[in-house]
């Protein structure tokens, strides 16, 4: 392999940040905060050249913008991280065995992380601060089309950590080419575990094709349940915010789905979604009921592509249900496990929605946007996990980590 030696240099870089006092640690990611605000126009100025290289009309574009307001909210979730609790060392579990053995479990570091992301040169600082925080070695693997603000951000970071004599090796960046991408899946024994970052398709690819674990994080395709039972006014501002506050993230709603006795409400619903410009396509009841009001060239009649799709855009789908097992049947069928919602005033609905719906992070009466590391209170995230196996939802601190026991004895053997 040809990245061998900086596999083997991160490796062996992780052996000693297990040993790395928690003040070095705190100490480094508030300099990294300080020193991201000082360096903003060389970060802008890196962001822009990768700008340069994407049409504005793709769905990644808005991620990989970068601007003033977004370094300083990155600097901000640095700082959070630097003040949060270390989730390394804590006791999980004591016991003593009837031999007089005693057994501690206690939160460790996974050990090397790989990262492969796309468009997002934010997932760098978010990502670092959060495997520092953890004790976790990083292996960052950007797409060519952030390669520019990545390497910027990257030489901050290596910066700041030669200035307080940390190993520059425990965050590396692979090269933005599609060989490095195969070597980190075939590293085993460097790598320990891989996240990616992005598209379903990139998700897919890493999950098939890498022989080291994966934790599939990223892909949402959103659902919002518009009860019988509804609050029109807090429903149309929630599904409004869900779909427009922030088009390219994965929490971002995909399809609203309606009870048919609400259908006479989907005129004001709309109202907003038009005004931002947003896309519909609906299926026939809710096109018929939005024919009269909303804009001719936003409005469409869907078809069955439509719907489990991820838009990443001003686009949304619009499905009509007959009650509440329908429309649980219809978002378990098509969503991604991501981020699920029920607008409703009938506490027995939502108690049976929050408990049928199959996803990582489900919601009542409020926006889909909160999915997020920051909102949950973890500082920051390094992904939203969609699976079952060691984590799920916003993945933060203790979520970097796993576990092993400690056994003391005094000259106990085994018979």
């Amino acid at each position: 392999m040809e990245l061998e030696k900086t596999f083997k240099d991160v490796k062996q870089a992780s052996r000693k940040l297990t040993l790395l006092s928690e003040d070095i640690k705190k100490k480094v990611l508030q300099e990294l905060a300080s020193r991201a605000v000082e360096a903003t126009n060389i970060i802008l100025e890196a962001n822009q050249q990768d700008l340069q290289r994407m049409d504005t009309s793709d769905p990644k574009y808005d991620r990989l913008k970068l601007t003033e307001d977004r370094i300083q909210q990155i600097a901000d979730d640095i700082r959070s991280v630097a003040t949060l609790h270390s989730p390394l060392n804590k006791v999980l579990q004591e016991r003593k065995l009837e031999n007089g053995l005693s057994l501690t479990k206690v939160s460790v570091p996974l050990g090397v992380i790989g990262i492969i992301y796309e468009a997002r040169p934010n997932v760098t600082f978010d990502v670092f601060s959060l495997c520092l925080r953890s004790g976790n070695a990083l292996l960052l693997k950007g797409g060519s089309d952030a390669k520019d603000s990545n390497t910027a951000i990257v030489k901050i970071i290596h910066e700041v950590l030669e200035q307080n004599g940390v190993d520059k090796n425990i965050v590396q960046l692979l090269p933005p080419n599609r060989e490095a991408t195969q070597e980190m899946l075939q590293a085993v024994g460097y790598v320990d575990i891989i996240i990616p970052r992005g598209s379903q398709g990139l998700i897919n690819y890493v999950r098939e094709n890498s022989k080291v674990p994966v934790i599939e994080t990223g892909a949402g395709i959103v659902h919002t349940y518009f009860d019988e039972f509804a609050d029109l006014a807090n429903g149309k501002a929630i599904v409004e915010n869900a779909k427009t506050r922030r088009v390219s993230v994965c929490n971002a709603l995909d399809c609203l789905v309606i009870h048919e006795d609400r259908l006479p409400d989907l005129a004001e619903i709309g109202q907003g979604l038009a005004a931002k410009g947003v896309e519909l396509f609906a299926d026939a009841p809710a096109y018929a009921a939005l024919k009269a009001s909303y804009p001719k060239e936003k409005l469409h009649q869907a078809t069955e592509e439509h719907f489990g799709t991820e838009f990443l855009s001003l686009k949304m789908s619009v499905k009509t249900v007959g009650g509440l097992e329908e429309a649980i049947d219809h978002i378990n069928t098509n969503s991604s496990r991501h981020s699920e919602a029920i607008i409703s005033e009938n506490e027995e609905h939502v108690d049976y929605f929050l408990k049928a719906v199959d996803a990582a992070a489900v919601y009542a009466n409020t926006s889909t946007a909160f999915t997020d590391g920051a909102q949950f209170g973890l500082g920051a995230e390094i992904g939203i996990s969609t699976q079952k196996l060691h984590a799920r939802g916003p993945m933060g601190l203790d979520e970097l980590t796993s576990y092993k026991w400690i056994v003391k004895g005094k000259g106990q053997v085994r018979a």
